[in-house]
């Protein structure tokens, strides 16, 4: 995972709930497939992916549900901000999705939308399944528990 300061990665969208639901165990970048309009308004980063999710479509994985708003200078050319978009994985990604989410139960998940160095608009995609309602809430205790660790080391040393 890059730093948070990483300059050749613009962040566009953050799915933060993700690693929350989620007990992601891979993560793999992938291209999407955008029209003009698309990309001119993931320039603006008003994106949200909140809802978002990977999966078939015949041969080819798509990402569906997620909400990239209208471009306002696009008049009538617009797109719509809810369609399925194409995902650019390669044929053995795909099959290792397909066969995780069919046979083991796990969910393809979008964490990020982000523009590489090059410009490109990518998808960071992570392959998780659900957590329950117990792993959360250990989740949540081991989460304030650093944190409370980390203040009393800062306020010791």
């Amino acid at each position: 995972m890059a730093p948070k300061s990483d300059p050749a990665r613009r962040v566009v969208a953050d799915n933060r709930k993700a690693r929350f639901n989620y007990e992601i165990t891979d993560t793999v970048e992938a291209g999407i497939a955008l029209t003009g309009t698309e990309v001119k308004s993931l320039r603006g980063g008003k994106a949200t992916i909140g809802e978002a999710y990977a999966g078939p479509s015949g041969n080819e994985f798509f990402l569906f549900n997620a909400y990239i708003p209208e471009y306002l200078e696009a008049n009538r050319f617009n797109h719509e901000t809810k369609r399925p978009r194409r995902l650019l994985l390669h044929r053995r990604q795909i099959n290792k999705f397909l066969g995780a989410t069919q046979r083991e139960g796990y969910t393809v998940i979008p964490l990020k939308i982000y523009f590489n160095e090059r410009g490109r608009a990518k998808v960071e995609l992570g392959l998780g399944r659900g957590k329950k309602l117990h792993d959360k809430r250990e989740t949540a205790k081991e989460r304030d528990w650093q944190r409370d660790r980390a203040r009393l080391m800062r306020d010791k040393g």
